[in-house]
């Protein structure tokens, strides 16, 4: 059912829309050499799509306009060209294409790398002399350099790779790859462009995984940033790949990070992660002395150091809606950009919840309605998708929607979740989904003998993984659940196996130790449809039809098993991939989740 509005109040009903529907944008990304010429997204069309903005002229220009949207683009490093990646209706599977800066009449996008077929994205790293971009489809992963208009390809395997760093003086391609059979804990290898010979290896073993970051921007320089995990969390180090050596980057700061260089290579912008919320900081690398740069508390949502040494950053808070702001050396902080029109109104903060559970503790975000009445109050226990991502005090027009009607909603960041160590997240390896909802289980309870909760109205959703555990909690778990909404989700898991992406399948093989051919047990026991005739409480199904993530056929299954049972559930299917960048589209969603709760919890 599709509701005309979820609110009798006109000014509720207002209020949760203009949510969605405020402009929203990204970080810019500006042109390497030329950092006048910038690239980001925005929604302020209705659909995210990808705009150019000269700062010279502060002429802002829609470049893309297509119905299920666009996102991932960048500028070239001359600054002459916007290179986005055009795939079908959402499907995920395409090619880069290239269309000039400056909008001349007539022009039209152009394949960008004409030799190199479509697939799915697997890194691209543009330089002025040399171009590489990795294409992954059902038969593995290709690598590709274009070098003086000849294209070659120069690595291809089985298993998961990809494309990860250029140097600045474009003499060395980093790319990463599983050949171990592991591509959840990648290794790298350093190539020579001119010959595509190895130089350099960096593998840390079994479970410790190694990620590329950047070259340093200056040419001549060899050193790369590199992600590592040797002490169980993610951390940095500097990897000098023509002398063989590197310098581990100790920091003393709980959680995990992230960074990339200032323009002088002297020191590093980090984004530091801890217990759902992340800051910036600035490392010397000289000194190793750390500095802050002081951010309210909240997510930082992309940060960049411009070649002024201005730090341009989006944040927000679960109470304050997004802004890209930037601070100048002189410590001054403003907003950098402001869309047009009217800003998101704001919406509810979150507390922090400990709970102990079986694999250690539990943190979760908790948010109560403005004005809720004392005692319990139904609530959504939100799933995040991943499942290596996490939930964090960030602004969600989504999670205030369900606010306005009138729920508790509890974010809970179970094992498999990231920013919590890396035993935190490889600790659902072998029996994945069966581990996340342990802990689910384990805040539900602590949510119920607090009070906040009446067990009688409570609601699991997600969407992706989240979905996916929303089906197997439905399930395994009946008597806890009230209702169900499930987006995306994984439903029949052998089926999904068979029909996703690539890189997907090879995930799958990481986490649940194999293949369905290799471990029919473990697919079979961690699988939704297992236990689909144990469900009791009515569900909601959302899917889309080109989703090469979560295929709709092993939804179907799914459907048709339920459909074989007196039982109430409702399906969604839409014509776009694993989401949609459409806001009217949703909306329409948000209305159909929150409405479905609301009448099955007799709420409405």
């Amino acid at each position: 059912m599709v509701p005309d509005r979820l609110f009798d109040d006109a000014e509720a009903e207002a209020r949760w829309r203009a949510r969605f529907h405020a402009p929203r944008i990204t970080v810019p990304e500006w042109a390497r050499d030329a950092p006048e010429a910038n690239v980001y997204a925005s929604n302020a069309s209705g659909v995210w799509e990808v705009y150019a903005w000269n700062r010279a002229t502060d002429e802002h220009r829609r470049v893309t306009d297509r119905p299920n949207g666009t996102l991932h683009a960048t500028p070239s490093p001359d600054g002459e060209w916007i290179w986005w990646f055009d795939d079908t209706d959402g499907d995920e599977f395409g090619s880069w294409v290239r269309e000039p800066f400056a909008a001349t009449e007539g022009s039209k996008p152009e394949k960008a790398v004409p030799d190199v077929h479509d697939g799915y994205q697997a890194g691209l790293e543009i330089g002025a002399k040399i171009v590489a971009v990795g294409v992954s489809t059902d038969d593995g992963s290709e690598l590709f350099a274009r070098i003086g208009g000849e294209t070659r390809r120069f690595y291809s395997h089985p298993d998961d790779a990809g494309i990860a760093a250029l140097s600045r003086d474009e003499s060395l391609i980093a790319i990463s790859h599983s050949e171990h059979g592991d591509s959840r804990h990648p290794a790298l290898r350093v190539l020579t462009a001119d010959g595509f010979e190895a130089v350099a290896e960096k593998w840390d073993g079994e479970g410790k995984g190694l990620s590329a970051l950047e070259f340093s921007p200056l040419p001549g320089d060899q050193r790369l940033l590199v992600l590592h995990e040797r002490r169980g969390r993610e951390e940095l180090l500097v990897w000098d790949v023509r002398a063989d050596s590197e310098t581990e980057i100790e920091l003393d700061l709980p959680g995990e990070v992230v960074a990339g260089w200032y323009p002088d290579a002297r020191a590093l912008l980090v984004v530091h992660f801890h217990e759902g919320r992340s800051s910036l900081h600035r490392y010397d690398i000289d000194s190793a002395e750390l500095s802050p740069l002081d951010t309210p508390a909240g997510r930082i949502g992309g940060a960049g150091v411009r070649p002024d040494g201005t730090v341009e950053y989006s944040w927000s808070s679960a109470a304050e809606p997004a802004a890209v702001r930037a601070r100048t050396t002189d410590g001054t902080d403003a907003i950098l950009l402001e869309p047009p029109g009217e800003r998101a109104p704001g919406s509810e903060p979150v507390t922090d919840a400990f709970v102990e559970g079986v694999g250690g503790r539990i943190h979760a975000l908790v948010s109560r309605p403005s004005g809720a009445p004392e005692g319990p109050l139904p609530t959504v226990f939100s799933l995040h998708g991943g499942p290596h991502a996490a939930d964090e005090d960030r602004f969600s027009a989504y999670r205030a929607t369900w606010l306005d009607a009138g729920f508790a909603v509890v974010e809970v960041n179970y094992r498999g979740s990231t920013g919590y160590g890396s035993a935190w997240r490889d600790a659902i390896e072998g029996r994945p989904g069966l581990t996340e909802l342990e802990d689910v289980a384990a805040v539900h309870d602590w949510a119920v003998q607090t009070g906040l909760s009446d067990p009688a109205k409570c609601v699991v959703n997600g969407a992706s993984w989240g979905g996916y555990l929303s089906l197997l909690a439905l399930g395994t778990q009946p008597a806890r659940w009230a209702a169900g909404v499930a987006g995306v989700p994984v439903a029949d898991y052998v089926a999904a196996y068979e029909d996703e992406m690539e890189q997907l399948r090879s995930f799958d093989r990481g986490i649940f130790g194999g293949s369905p051919e290799d471990v029919p047990a473990v697919y079979r026991e961690c699988s939704p449809i297992t236990y689909v005739d144990a469900v009791t409480a009515p569900v909601l199904v959302l899917a889309g039809d080109n989703d090469p993530r979560c295929p709709i056929r092993q939804i179907e299954n799914y459907l048709d098993r339920l459909g074989g049972r007196d039982l109430h559930h409702e399906f969604y299917r839409y014509d776009a991939g694993h989401g949609s960048l459409v806001i009217a589209e949703t909306i329409k969603q948000t209305a159909i989740e929150v409405h479905f709760a609301l009448r099955a919890l007799g709420l409405r």
